[in-house]
């Protein structure tokens, strides 16, 4: 097996790279319900969204291979303790751990942001999404049915969900991520 991609906070300078791992996830699949993929800008803004959530990606040399990250949950207040998040690995990175150790990341970081849940939208059928996500203890809600239609058909969307730390009865804000590592 060869040696494991490195990881590190994603940079400004990763979006193209990450634009161009999401690319073949809208166009090709429905693991994402986006119908055009995003430009650099578009994932440059995003990752700039406040407040700041975290993005990592995974690198080859100098190449992105693979990239997490946590959106905001919805954008009403009380939510603001959740965080939607996602993984996507090229194909030549798939079933080698890379969206594994991206999540392995990603969570410590944002229960230290002070984040209490972590919630995952999986397109069915997605078995291989669905064990990583339920290796990672993530936990089966529900299933919204016929909820997107792409590609001429009308998919579900299982919904899983993460504790991340006890909710505590007098929350604090959650605090920005500061990446060790931006540019």
């Amino acid at each position: 097996m060869a040696e494991a991609a490195d990881l590190r906070p994603a940079r400004g300078s990763d979006a193209a790279g990450i634009a161009s791992v999401y690319r073949a996830y809208v166009l090709d699949t429905v693991a994402s319900f986006e119908e055009q993929p995003p430009d650099a800008t578009e994932i440059a803004r995003r990752m700039a969204d406040r407040p700041r959530l975290p993005w990592w990606v995974a690198v080859r040399g100098s190449t992105v291979v693979g990239h997490c990250y946590a959106a905001h949950y919805r954008s009403r207040p009380a939510y603001r303790w959740s965080v939607d998040c996602s993984v996507y690995v090229a194909a030549s990175e798939q079933r080698r751990g890379t969206g594994r150790r991206l999540y392995d990341v990603l969570l410590p970081e944002l229960r230290t942001l002070g984040y209490v849940t972590a919630c995952a939208g999986i397109v069915l059928p997605n078995p291989a999404s669905v064990a990583l996500h339920e290796a990672l203890g993530f936990r089966p809600i529900g299933v919204d049915r016929d909820i997107g239609f792409k590609h001429g058909s009308w998919h579900d969307v299982g919904r899983w969900q993460l504790a991340l730390r006890p909710p505590p009865v007098e929350p604090v804000e959650p605090a920005d991520w500061s990446p060790a590592v931006d540019g």
